[in-house]
């Protein structure tokens, strides 16, 4: 299973993005678990100092951005 993290305190941005991961986790039939991180201390930990932060398999992705689809969905399908 794949684990998915998205880092964000709540903004626009961030429930954007964990919305996005969401809905293509599912409409791929991608076996992953989403959780939404707010601790500031554990975005520090993965060195993320813009959200939103988007973490696969404990490996940085992106962050300060909304990456495109096809883009998170390479991502999810390599991990």
């Amino acid at each position: 299973m794949i684990s998915v993290k998205v880092l964000g305190t709540g903004c626009k941005k961030c429930q954007n993005l964990e919305n996005k991961v969401r809905e293509l986790v599912a409409s791929n039939n991608i076996d992953a678990t989403v959780e939404k991180v707010t601790d500031i201390q554990e975005m520090v930990n993965y060195g993320i100092m813009m959200t939103p932060g988007l973490i696969i398999n404990e490996k940085v992705k992106s962050f300060g951005i909304i990456p495109k689809d096809d883009q998170l969905i390479s991502w999810l399908k390599e991990a």
